[in-house]
């Protein structure tokens, strides 16, 4: 039995973790966390009553301790995420918190040596080689569960795979066979119009996403194809390839999800339903397929398949080719500086096409160099977000 540590428990990505747990007996719950979804934290204490429960502060502690009794363990803030990962009572955490907040955790947990179910692209983006370092080290299992990297995942040879998801990809002929990988977009809600105008863009708008339903700040992010260049950047760093070697696609219809070309031309494709639960289960049960039914995808009824380059309009992919050009403070700078252009549009402070000039005036002023620890992390962090936000002032 996997003995599930949920991260993010009432998010998107925790929400269709938990339809796996409750209709597969392999599965258990012992730590599930929320920041603000105070009242589903709650229900969920009630459903899973002996996994431990974190909240983002005090005040939300209090709440769940009113409602639960004081008998039941609660931690809350960063140091209580990363407790709850640590735990010795789980063997798998899905690291499925939204941005630079569950990097600290998600190192916790694969220094633990733990299988962890990567949601969270941008702890990859911030932390790079230092989180495949804390794998090779641990023993841990890092699996992918954004749809396009865990396609991936599954169209390379399994040597390769496997060597992925354990950190070390340091055997150069297993991956000589490989020339190129192929990441999808669906290109968002503004793909196809040609009359936007872009700072009249609202955030209804930005998150009304064509194929996925997600939560509001990766629906910006893929209104501005931000979160394509950061899924660049992890596909580059997990499968240790250059970034010259991983390349986009629009793909509207959003049924292949990615492709592997390989050294003598061909290509293995991975086509599925947009149904998160599928890339969520491959993790949960690999290195086995999980058999609980999803969405099928019936190709004879499928729309026909289009497939088209990224144009002008969209600068973010190029803006983090750059960035992994520069190094890796250009590369926390890309993460934080889209942070906070994209929470001041969802407060209405800027207009939507700020977006990623904000990131691009970030890049311009991060320093060279690298990082050895978290706290190098943080602080090379909080200096781009100071920057970010004196450029919005």
């Amino acid at each position: 039995m996997r003995r599930l540590c949920i991260l993010g428990a009432t998010g998107s990505i925790g929400t269709q973790t938990l339809d796996w747990v409750r209709s597969d007996a392999r599965y258990s719950v012992s730590g599930l966390s929320a920041h603000q979804d105070i009242d589903g934290l709650i229900a969920l204490g009630r459903e899973f009553p002996d996994a431990a429960l974190a909240a983002g502060d005090a005040a939300g502690v209090e709440r769940v301790r009113d409602a639960l009794g004081a008998r039941r363990r609660i931690l809350h803030g960063a140091q209580g995420l990363t407790e709850l990962a640590e735990a010795s009572d789980s063997d798998t955490v899905v690291a499925g918190i939204v941005g630079s907040p569950g990097l600290a955790s998600t190192l916790a947990a694969v220094r633990c040596g733990k299988r962890v179910l990567l949601a969270n692209k941008e702890a990859l983006v911030m932390s790079g080689v230092l989180l495949l370092e804390a794998a090779r080290e641990s023993g841990a299992e890092l699996i992918p569960i954004d749809s396009e990297h865990s396609a991936l995942l599954q169209c390379l040879p399994a040597p390769c795979a496997r060597s992925c998801i354990r950190g070390d990809t340091s055997d150069a002929g297993q991956w000589s066979q490989i020339a190129r990988l192929w990441l999808t977009a669906s290109g968002g809600p503004f793909w196809s119009r040609q009359d936007v105008d872009w700072a009249q863009v609202s955030v209804n708008e930005a998150c009304a996403h064509p194929v996925w339903s997600m939560g509001r700040k990766i629906s910006v992010d893929s209104a501005t194809l931000v979160n394509k260049g950061l899924e660049l950047i992890e596909a580059s760093l997990l499968f240790s390839v250059p970034h010259s070697q991983v390349d986009v696609l629009v793909h509207p219809q959003g049924l292949v999800h990615a492709l592997v070309e390989f050294a003598d031309g061909s290509q293995i494709a991975s086509l599925g339903a947009a149904d998160m639960r599928i890339p969520i289960g491959y993790a949960l049960a690999w290195p086995g397929r999980a058999e609980r039914p999803v969405q099928r995808l019936d190709l004879a009824s499928a729309p026909d398949l289009s497939f088209e380059r990224i144009d002008a309009r969209f600068a973010a992919v190029s803006l983090a080719r750059e960035a992994m050009n520069s190094g890796q403070n250009a590369m926390i700078a890309y993460n934080a500086a889209n942070e906070i252009a994209v929470d001041a549009f969802l407060q209405s402070k800027i207009k939507f096409d700020r977006i990623v000039p904000c990131i691009e005036d970030g890049l311009r002023r991060a320093d060279p160099g690298t990082v050895r620890s978290i706290e190098d992390i943080s602080q090379v962090q909080q200096q781009a977000i100071s920057y970010a936000r004196e450029w919005i002032a």
